[in-house]
């Protein structure tokens, strides 16, 4: 059964943000699907704040790959593989290791990473509608297919 959450205003990602983990709270792989500018990295955001991420984060659109310190110094990873056009250029940044290190993966436009992602990844999916506000599905991808 999916978890269904709104975010009416950027301001209060980091609420919406805690609920999502909250839900998941075993999951260390998130992969995030929506449209440009439907809140992907907005929510990304107040994902790492909640995990004691403090400033210097955006998307990591040119080098694939950010990794932030949280809490207790464990690392926090931030995708962003739109850019990529090739599965293979996921190997050339070591991709497995990443989702299967057991630290929290966030990762957008996830469509060609999806066979390579651990059963128990979340897949987030985001709409916005008319009014601004924010439409947050997700549910445990326990069906996916993974190879090392």
């Amino acid at each position: 059964m999916p978890t269904v959450l709104e975010l009416k205003l950027p301001e209060f990602a980091h609420e919406t943000a805690a609920a999502l983990l909250a839900a998941f709270p075993k999951a260390r792989v998130f992969a995030f699907e929506g449209p440009l500018g439907a809140g992907k990295t907005t929510l990304i955001k107040a994902l790492c704040r909640n995990l004691g991420v403090e400033g210097g984060m955006g998307s990591p659109s040119f080098a694939i790959v950010h990794e932030y310190c949280g809490t207790a110094g464990k690392p926090v990873y931030h995708f962003d593989l739109y850019r990529l056009k090739k599965e293979q250029e996921l190997d050339g940044i070591g991709f497995v290791e990443y989702v299967d290190s057991g630290n929290y993966c966030f990762i957008e436009w996830p469509e060609m990473a999806l066979p390579l992602l651990p059963p128990d990844s979340v897949s987030v999916s985001l709409s916005a509608l008319p009014n601004g506000t924010r439409i947050i599905r997700s549910t445990s991808s326990a069906s996916s297919v993974h190879s090392a």
